[in-house]
């Protein structure tokens, strides 16, 4: 289960993509989750994904 809050589900990703998965792409698909659902809440809180930096800033 992911965190609702988007400053909690930020965190939570970025810990994830930084200790565990190569690209957003790997991490939705092994945890089965939406990447459209997690960029959409964490674009409205101004984060967007950078694949260079695999993380979200």
């Amino acid at each position: 289960m992911i965190p609702s809050d988007p400053i909690m589900l930020l965190s939570f990703i970025n810990l994830k993509l930084r200790d565990y998965y190569s690209s957003l792409e790997a991490l939705c698909e092994d945890m089965d989750i939406s990447g459209e659902e997690i960029t959409e809440k964490l674009a409205a809180v101004n984060y967007h994904y950078d694949a260079e930096k695999n993380q979200f800033v």
